[in-house]
């Protein structure tokens, strides 16, 4: 109990503290844009997750009220199905608890339709056709066969039930809907070979057998409630297990356990809906352990590095280090791609593979790479970045004979902070970026007890970057939300 409550404490004055933070940060920098691009990336096999689509709890009547906010809707009362008077919000909440319909999913389908989330003056018509059942491609609003069907609450209540009664119920009895559509089965949409991989999937494309009206219900839900992970992220795919690291706005496949331990730890991974990796186009994969020596087809060898390959210009140079040819891994001109060329690695290379020497006078650690010494300013730094490396004892001589670089900072992915501070700040391509607030951290999925603390100096080393919060409509540009479009 006295944990639970100094826990509850400490994410208290995390927030505060960093709320503070946040507003003073406002009044200095200018932010970047967000690290995910708001440009969705659309794969026409998968729309959205199952697990999403009838996630009902996604929103309590209060936040969705709050999200309508930014239109008309927040104000807009009406008749509901019973014949009282509601709201528009609790209308969808009322709706998505009885039909089973993740209640985003209504929103975004109100947009697609009929721009009434964000439009602040919507027509009668517009309200009408809130979700545009029953309404087909040739077919106007004026027809006498859909009267019935006329009216917010009977459109929310009508197209969630055709889902959930319909669409959904059929995939589960005959294994398709009422129109063929069906997981694993292709079928031309627009004259584009779709295959749905799942049932929300083919339950969509049956509602809109359209493309493009499909794609701009991936991109309502991308930029409206799927988090944008800051590079450095390991994300896990949890349905089918796959880990990828998102960086540079992409997500590469890190397809061997072999080269995940080399670089990474299992206590950082993420665990995610795979829509929420679909926002992200791929990036070339990580397939080989780091300090892997690959022998390329025309006979070069190189020494890889994170990122980078190492050319080691001859045999003597190879030997000379200590490299063994019963190491090297044969790798095609394909496996290299992707990799940036580094620094060759001559006879005369001193600690291409680095090493870490501790002054025995002082008890300075410097990581020590090409001739060169990297001061680590704290022993936080020397065991999150160098488990296991022995520390060779060296004299302040020898080491004088190192110029002296850049110190050594913490890995992207990392969760630090200064102790005794609540600051929190999540280590994102070389910067530090500040997490909004315990919400914000929590919500990503972080871990309180991953969160290194160490010393001032450790962390303001890194430069600051951009805060973390959550990506909502409004650090995007309106012009940029798409209006109706089936």
């Amino acid at each position: 109990m006295e944990k639970q409550e100094k826990r509850k404490k400490m994410r208290y004055t995390k927030t505060v503290m960093l709320k503070r933070m946040f507003a003073i940060i406002l009044l200095f920098t200018v932010f970047a844009t967000p690290f995910a691009s708001s440009a969705a990336v659309f794969n026409p096999n998968f729309l959205i997750s199952d697990e999403e689509f009838t996630n009902i709890f996604s929103m309590d009547l209060g936040q969705i009220q709050e999200f309508l906010s930014r239109g008309s809707l927040a104000t807009y009362m009406t008749e509901d199905l019973d014949g009282k008077k509601r709201y528009a919000a609790d209308i969808i909440w009322r709706t998505a608890q009885r039909n089973g319909v993740n209640p985003q999913v209504i929103l975004v389908m109100l947009q697609k339709e009929q721009s009434l989330v964000l439009d602040p003056d919507p027509s009668e018509d517009q309200l009408d056709w809130a979700m545009g059942y029953a309404v087909c491609d040739s077919c106007t609003h004026d027809d006498p066969t859909i009267q019935r069907f006329r009216g917010f609450a009977k459109q929310v209540n009508s197209a969630t039930l055709q889902f959930s009664e319909g669409y959904l119920t059929d995939l589960a009895a005959n294994g398709e809907t009422v129109t063929g559509l069906a997981p694993g089965q292709a079928t031309l949409i627009d004259d584009v070979t779709v295959i749905p991989a799942n049932n929300a999937t083919a339950a969509l494309y049956t509602y809109t057998p359209h493309l493009h009206g499909n794609q701009n219900f991936v991109t309502l839900w991308q930029q409206w409630f799927i988090r944008h992970y800051p590079g450095g992220s390991l994300l896990q795919n949890k349905e089918n297990g796959a880990v990828w690291l998102i960086q540079y706005d992409e997500r590469r496949p890190i397809t061997s356990r072999t080269a995940f331990v080399s670089r990474f730890a299992d206590k950082n991974i993420i665990s995610v809906d795979p829509s929420e990796l679909e926002v992200y186009p791929i990036g070339s994969p990580i397939s080989l352990p780091n300090y892997s020596l690959l022998h390329a087809e025309n006979g070069d060898i190189y020494l890889l590095v994170d990122d980078a390959i190492r050319h080691i210009t001859s045999m003597e140079a190879f030997r000379s280090i200590g490299f063994n040819t019963d190491d090297l891994i044969d790798v095609t001109e394909d496996d290299l791609q992707g990799y940036t060329l580094g620094e060759p690695i001559t006879s005369d290379s001193l600690y291409p593979q680095g090493v870490l020497l501790q002054d025995t006078k002082t008890g300075g650690v410097f990581y020590v790479e090409n001739g060169e010494k990297f001061p680590i300013l704290s022993r936080e730094i020397l065991t999150a970045r160098f488990v296991g490396r022995p520390l060779i004892p060296t004299k302040p001589s020898e080491l004088d004979v190192y110029p002296k670089g850049n110190p050594v900072l913490f890995s992207d992915g990392t969760l630090m902070g200064v102790k005794g501070s609540p600051e929190v700040f999540f280590i994102s391509e070389g910067k530090r970026r500040p997490i909004l607030n315990g919400t914000i951290f929590e919500t990503f999925g972080w871990k309180w007890e991953n969160v290194i603390w160490t010393n001032e100096a450790s962390i303001l080393v890194h430069p600051l970057g951009s805060v973390i919060s959550n990506t909502t409509m409004e650090e995007m540009d309106p012009t940029e939300i798409l209006t109706a479009s089936r």
